[in-house]
């Protein structure tokens, strides 16, 4: 099974790049049994993109989250903190191995489904 997460396009330059290694989220799916998460870059690209493997799926208070990923994290201090406003835990999915698609689709064309607000089921 695999996830479908939208993510802004600066910073799925970053994970193409290497320079992200974890993708930040306040809620996760459920099932145990996801493996990949395939990426939809959000507005102005609209597109599925790529898609990465997960490693791990990190769940602590922020504070911990922060020091354990920081030096992967593609993200400054400040914008890790703003984005967790008002959360006292969350999650850092760790990337394993990703790939970008030589070619983007849309993602009508490709899952007959609407961009997701947080992630949606695809099998």
């Amino acid at each position: 099974m695999n996830v479908l997460l939208s993510i802004k396009p600066e910073f799925v330059e970053m994970i193409f790049s290497g320079e992200k290694k974890y993708e930040y989220r306040k809620t996760i799916f459920k099932r145990k049994d996801i493996s990949r998460v395939i990426i939809y870059a959000t507005a102005p690209v609209s597109r599925v993109v790529g898609e990465f493997e997960i490693d791990t799926i990190l769940f602590e208070d922020v504070n911990t989250l922060w020091e354990e990923t920081k030096t992967d994290a593609g993200i400054d201090e400040k914008f890790f903190f703003d984005y967790f406003t008002e959360k006292e835990k969350g999650y850092a999915i760790k990337i394993k191995k990703y790939k970008q698609y030589l070619k983007s689709r849309k993602l009508n064309d490709v899952y007959h489904s609407t961009p997701p607000q947080s992630f949606a089921y695809i099998d």
